[in-house]
């Protein structure tokens, strides 16, 4: 296993991620035709560590800090989306391994394939001898077509059926990982952006998880000590999936700009970026899409420090992650919005760069990350008053 030295410099993941844009922009129809990452697509992000961004050093990650791996993200979302989300899911699951026994964290990350992917679903462990016997069904598997193992996070039984719950009586759920070939898969993914995800639905019945394959994600168990995994996956989940929405619309917005400068409209006897209106929604979308980035990658920058002084991060924190998230998800969203609109007719065919765009973020927005509802959680704990349920901060 190629497991990087404490001295060896820092490799410049954006880098590698604009290196392979053109690559990526070219196999585009492809992805979105197949509805899944192509091998060769899978086998040159492999190969330039992109699927290792958040794994521990330890075993050959990159385990950048939030506000490196965001742009990183960012960049392959300007190329293709689906390509962007399937690594930013997978990224996330890799911190599981931060969890788990090193032994049992080199078996399941320690190879160059060593991708994990999982979904929400309703699911039970029953703890057997050795481990337990798990029973579910999930959906949204971002990137299972690609991935080795899967993963699911279920309340744990105990061997008389009674549910284990925490002192508080909440219940205990443990991540248990088992490989992919264990599961049955199903296509469900007829979507209408983000096609080459694969997120698709992938079940188990009574199959033996060893105790080894899970993990209680809570900062008892956790032996990795590094700075990043003071963060959840959950604030990772969330500011890379703005990372996303904000690859899509700065190329979209780029795309736009380059088309102003040569249409001209119907009935019109000068170029679109000569009308004053759209210089107006140019400038708008310019300043909304920078506003958001500089608020995201700032505050994440800002909270790393912190937490690297305190030793840990506050509720405070996670509201800040979660507000930024969400506002850079739906400023990008409404930069598209603008731009497929201004572009008139030409946004409408599938040959220019506009269509594909506006269906994959509006694809983003509509999933967990981009919820309206979490502005209403954050605007009730900045104003004194008790935010509710926590589970997605």
């Amino acid at each position: 296993m190629d497991v990087t030295r404490a001295d060896d410099p820092p490799a410049d993941y954006a880098r590698r991620a604009r290196e392979l844009a053109p690559e990526l922009a070219a196999a585009a129809d492809e992805i979105e035709r197949r509805r899944e990452l192509p091998e060769p697509v899978v086998d040159a992000l492999v190969e330039r560590g992109l699927f290792r961004l958040l794994l521990p050093r330890s075993l050959g990650g990159a385990e950048l800090l939030p506000a490196d791996f965001v742009p990183v993200i960012e960049e392959i979302a300007k190329a293709d989306a689906s390509t962007a989300w399937c690594l930013n899911q997978a990224s996330g699951c890799s911190m599981t391994a931060a969890y788990l026994d090193p032994e049992a964290a080199c078996e399941i990350f320690g190879g160059p394939r060593g991708i994990l992917a999982w979904g929400p679903g309703p699911g039970t462990a029953r703890v057997i001898a050795g481990g337990y016997r798990v029973s579910a069904k999930w959906s949204f598997a971002s990137g299972s077509h690609n991935a080795s193992w899967l993963g699911c996070h279920v309340p744990i039984l105990e061997t008389d059926g009674a549910p284990r719950l925490h002192p508080d009586g909440s219940p205990v759920v443990r991540t248990m990982l088992f490989p992919k070939s264990r599961a049955k898969m199903t296509d469900i993914w007829q979507v209408i952006g983000l096609k080459g995800t694969g997120s698709d639905q992938f079940s188990v019945e009574d199959l033996f998880v060893p105790e080894r394959h899970s993990a209680t994600r809570d900062d008892g168990t956790r032996r990795e000590k590094g700075l990043l995994y003071r963060f959840s996956s959950l604030q990772l989940y969330a500011a890379g999936f703005a990372g996303v929405a904000m690859g899509i619309a700065r190329s979209t917005l780029d795309a736009f700009v380059a088309l102003a400068r040569d249409k001209i409209p119907f009935r019109s006897t000068g170029a679109l970026r000569d009308n004053q209106l759209i210089q107006s929604q140019v400038a708008q979308a310019e300043a909304r899409l920078a506003a958001a980035r500089a608020f995201l990658l700032g505050s994440l920058e800002e909270i790393t420090a912190e937490i690297a002084r305190v030793g840990h991060i506050t509720l405070d924190h996670r509201m800040t992650v979660r507000l930024a998230s969400t506002f850079a998800i739906h400023q990008s969203l409404q930069v598209v919005d603008t731009a497929y609109h201004a572009a008139g007719s030409t946004a409408i065919f599938e040959a220019n760069p506009f269509e594909r765009r506006f269906r994959d973020i509006h694809t983003v927005s509509q999933q967990l990350q981009g919820r309206q509802e979490h502005f209403e959680t954050v605007g009730q704990y900045l104003l004194g008053l008790d935010p509710g349920s926590l589970m997605w901060l």
